[in-house]
């Protein structure tokens, strides 16, 4: 968002290789276009929901003026002075971000649930160390990642990473550049136009390949964005000689204003960026910026160049910095979606106050505080106090979330026996001074734990469809019996459950899953992706002749007894049964209109509270009624007894929260089932010699 204020945006041209002519050092109406990218991201975040180009434009000046700066050092042959250099850079940038985080900080201890605040602290020291982006990639791209619905108040924070890596990489570049020169006695401008030429193709051809392939991810890779800082160098290294004519300045001039301001109109680029449908914001920027000053009131650069465009591109840093977390935070505090116009406004407000007031006493007075300029470690001093201006509430905060998270994985399983307490046998301690389990900072870690990949001899052939899919509990050698479990997150989930069957049994668990995708033969409502890895999962499952497969055999509907089951789900077993494995068939868990423990968690976690009647969830007949007799060797597995009473299904059992959210069940709590699971498994199965966990 930031690069060094303009008095560095020039070329100077020195040595052999400089351009004819010299750039001006200051730019006026490149301040105006930073104020016209900053309006056009807030304006689109507040009212219209939607990517417009801006923060694109943003990492190209930054590059062009970057550039601008070292190629001039280069030129004159100065030292670059890398190190100081970056605690420089990072000395003017750190300080208004530290501001923002810590005011962040404080507004979430406030407006935020404790569920969210872990993933919060997170991502703050993502965003103080510059990573930000990489963190909400791979959240980005996460099937299991907690479900928050409310944007992260850092989430603008990605693009002020790329660049903080960004300024740190092209120095770097530039040095390279710069010894080259000196072994090959070639030009340095053009040793680094041929640089920033290769990083411009290689970049954008990975962009445009990676956002059709995974465009969740691609919006936050570093590597994408690299092509629009190459674009900004090289516009930097060409811009001296470049000779248009005042006409063609001005139509190129207005042509990148108009080009800029349409984008996100014309273009519907949320799923497509950044991408080829990149070059839009760039180009048009790259065009502005290209056709200079034009010297007359028709050009598009004497309407930049107003006073009032010009201070808010002064602001431009700090505004972003603000405009999003007051947005949020908005957002949160009245429970709305969206802001309307009113309300909008006053965000927008509020924000330019905070940008204002962040640049005069922030930015302003560091920029200009002459004691750092004098000794590297002065300025390294001031970029130490900024970050442990953060670091150090936010590890005390880290550390009091991971004490209270401690003490209830502490507490006894009297205090927290789930399932266990549906047992009239089972003694119960008092819950009146314990705590509900899990923590709500442990809520990102109650999915079935699946990390070991299936050792050699089970795991699929190199290349095959499921060959990243295959994952085990247990091991082959030596194995009781052997079991598969096929199908999406809901099969996932049982393995919670599974595990300690299979482990109190040698047994050896092999899971073969694609998360959204419930097994059968081929239906048409399912993906053909999904079709496709359900076939190659059957094939696998006859290879291996296990000896049963588990699958979750119904689907239920939010808060609907319309329960069904499964597409395809018949010809999907009919030949593993034939085959002699036996189907362990698993009806569905119910699924509600609402998070189930974000409801629980606004209620204080009440054990009466969020509960649903069992008659708006579960069919009286389950759907798997037959199944058994249609498909001999396909075992019916019924636990909805585990999670639903007679008369409703609540959201805490046993002091335990039974739902991670609106249809999937926490592993602390499947956990407690295991021992059920394993006597009905006994039971249908005929296996003798089960051990049943708990019992020994």
């Amino acid at each position: 968002m930031s690069a060094p204020k303009q008095h560095a945006a020039a070329l100077h041209p020195v040595n052999q290789g400089a351009p004819p002519t010299a750039e001006r050092r200051y730019r006026p109406e490149v301040q105006g276009l930073r104020a016209l990218a900053v309006v056009l991201v807030v304006v689109y975040h507040v009212w219209l929901g939607r990517v417009s180009g801006g923060v694109d434009v943003f990492l190209l000046i930054s590059a062009f003026l970057l550039t601008g700066s070292f190629v001039r050092k280069a030129e004159a042959g100065r030292a670059l002075a890398l190190g100081r250099y970056w605690l420089h850079m990072f000395k003017r940038l750190l300080p208004a971000v530290a501001v923002v985080l810590l005011a962040v900080l404080a507004a979430a201890a406030v407006l935020l649930p404790a569920s969210v605040r872990q993933d919060l602290i997170g991502q703050t020291w993502a965003s103080l160390f510059y990573v930000q982006n990489w963190a909400l990639a791979n959240n980005a791209v996460d099937y299991l990642a907690a479900d928050h619905s409310a944007a992260s108040p850092l989430q603008h924070f990605w693009s002020l990473s790329i660049q903080g890596q960004v300024f740190i990489l092209w120095p770097l570049i530039f040095a390279a550049a710069v010894l080259l020169a000196r072994l090959t006695g070639k030009s340095c401008r053009l040793i680094l136009a041929a640089i920033f030429t290769t990083v411009f193709a290689a970049s954008l051809t990975f962009s445009v390949w990676e956002t059709g392939a995974n465009q969740a991810y691609a919006y936050f890779d570093t590597r994408t964005r690299l092509w629009e800082f190459a674009l900004g160098s090289l516009l930097a290294l060409a811009l001296p000689y470049l000779r248009l004519g005042r006409r063609a300045r001005i139509l190129l001039g207005w042509a990148g204003v108009i080009a800029m301001l349409s984008c996100g109109i014309i273009l519907q680029v949320q799923q497509q960026f950044p991408g080829y449908l990149a070059l839009w914001p760039t180009l048009a920027a790259a065009a502005v910026i290209a056709a200079g000053d034009t010297g007359t009131r028709a050009g598009a650069d004497h309407w930049l160049k107003a006073k009032p465009l010009v201070m808010l591109g002064n602001n431009s840093y700090a505004l972003y910095l603000w405009h999003w977390p007051v947005l949020v935070f908005w957002l949160i505090a009245s429970k709305q979606e969206n802001a309307g116009i009113v309300d909008g406004a006053v965000v927008v407000a509020v924000s330019l106050l905070l940008a204002v007031l962040t640049t005069k006493l922030v930015e302003v007075p560091l920029r200009e505080w002459a004691w750092p300029q004098t000794a590297p470690w002065r300025s390294a001093m001031v970029l130490a106090a900024s970050f442990a201006l953060v670091a150090a509430p936010l590890a005390g905060w880290q550390a009091r979330v991971d004490a209270q998270a401690e003490a209830v994985r502490l507490q006894s399983i009297a205090d927290n026996p789930g399932a266990l307490s549906l047992d009239p046998d089972f003694e119960m301690a008092s819950a009146t001074q314990a705590l509900v389990k899990p923590a709500p900072s442990d809520m990102d870690q109650e999915w079935a734990q699946l990390d070991e990949p299936c050792e050699e001899g089970v795991a699929p052939a190199a290349g095959n469809l499921l060959e990243k899919h295959c994952k085990q509990i247990g091991s082959a050698d030596g194995a009781a019996k052997t079991l598969v479990v096929l199908g999406d997150s809901h099969a996932m989930q049982w393995t919670a459950a599974l595990g300690p069957v299979a482990l109190a049994n040698d047994w050896h668990v092999v899971t073969v899953l694609k998360m959204g995708c419930r097994y059968g033969a081929e239906d048409p409502d399912r993906s053909e992706g999904c079709n496709e890895f359900n076939q190659a999962a059957g094939d696998y499952v006859m290879d291996l002749m296990p000896d049963a497969v588990f699958t979750v055999a119904s689907v239920t509907r939010e808060s609907v007894p319309d329960e069904t089951l499964a597409g395809g789900y018949d010809d999907g077993v009919r030949g593993f049964a034939e085959a002699g494995i036996q189907v362990l068939a698993m009806r569905d868990n119910p699924r509600f209109e609402f998070d189930m423990f974000k409801c629980l968690e606004s209620n204080d976690f009440n054990a009466q509270a969020c509960h649903v009647p069992r008659s708006q969830l579960l069919t009286e007949t389950s759907p798997l009624e037959g199944l058994e007799a249609r498909i001999p060797g396909v075992r019916v597995l019924d636990m909805s007894d585990q999670f639903c009473f007679e008369d409703a299904c609540p959201g805490i059992i046993g002091n335990v929260i039974v739902y991670k959210d609106h249809d999937h069940l926490n592993r602390t709590y499947l956990e407690t089932t295991s021992h059920v699971l394993a006597e009905r498994i006994l039971a249908v199965t005929g296996w003798e010699g089960v051990t049943v966990p708990g019992t020994t």
